[in-house]
């Protein structure tokens, strides 16, 4: 198994499959694979005969300030992961493929990205859904995983399946956690030793303040408040931490039953930015 690199290539791999009679799932990443992305291969080969892996870093989804040179690209260590996964093929593609020439078209997003990432990083989820869109459109997989841990860019890409008529089931993988139940990500390299001890706070942050949610617990702000204090006392750095509408991705400062929640935070150790989150359902 070798990455293809043309879109003409891909799609007649694609094809061949389909004339098969295989369904295909797709998992589109960025690479530097840890088990979290494996995760979501294994959870793809259960709702599909055959998985097709993408590995792209997006350059559209970067700032002018972020990470987008330093992000870590082993090209050579994913595919050998991919193989042993038993992914049937890897879309590897460049810059030129993916965005051949001057781009005249965007893709907007109103609302769902106003708070969370969305809020901290303009242009971030617009960039996602361009190469989302892009990919499923070359690949046209029956269904695509995509992992919790990037709560919000499901949420879009969710109404992005709805409103621009893709035929295409998502479906989304539960954040896989180290021992100390920090959520697995490639930029999870950056820390330090100390760091790297500290990072899990968040993680105990949200479950503390979930299960008093889940508890009955009423002044919500009050719980945040607090565990922002006591985060930043450790090093951390707030970005946000907050309870948002699952439906809306707006905060909101009381729950309510038969209704869905996330309770979110990101944090910066250091120049590392660090997200996570849980699902609330009353």
């Amino acid at each position: 198994m070798e990455a293809i690199k043309s879109i003409d290539d891909i799609r007649k791999r694609v094809k061949s499959l389909k004339q098969d009679g295989k369904t295909i799932g797709f998992v589109p990443t960025m690479g530097a694979l840890h088990e979290g992305h494996l995760s979501l291969f294994r959870l793809a080969q259960k709702h599909a005969d055959e998985v097709i892996a993408s590995i792209y870093v997006n350059p559209e989804q970067f700032a002018p300030d972020e990470d987008f040179e330093e992000y870590p690209r082993e090209l050579e260590d994913d595919l050998v992961k991919c193989r042993e996964e038993g992914i049937s093929a890897v879309f590897a593609p460049s810059d030129d493929i993916m965005y051949t020439g001057r781009q005249f078209l965007s893709i907007e997003v109103d609302e769902l990205n106003k708070y969370m990432d969305g809020g901290s990083r303009p242009g971030f989820f617009e960039g996602i859904l361009l190469i989302v869109n892009k990919l499923f459109n070359i690949i046209e997989p029956d269904i695509a995983v995509f992992g919790q841990k990037d709560i919000q860019q499901f949420r879009i890409l969710q109404q992005m399946v709805k409103e621009f008529n893709h035929d295409v089931e998502l479906v989304m993988g539960p954040i896989k956690r180290a021992n100390d139940g920090l959520a697995l990500s490639s930029r999870n390299a950056y820390l330090d030793a100390e760091q790297r001890k500290l990072a899990p706070g968040l993680y105990r942050s949200l479950q503390y303040v979930g299960k008093q949610i889940k508890d009955g617990a009423t002044n919500i702000q009050l719980l945040l408040e607090h565990q922002k204090n006591e985060l930043e006392a450790k090093g951390f750095k707030i970005d946000y931490l907050n309870l948002f509408s699952f439906n809306t991705m707006a905060p909101v400062k009381n729950t309510e039953d038969n209704n869905k929640y996330i309770l979110a935070g990101a944090v910066y150790l250091g120049e590392t930015r660090l997200i996570d989150n849980c699902i609330i359902e009353k």
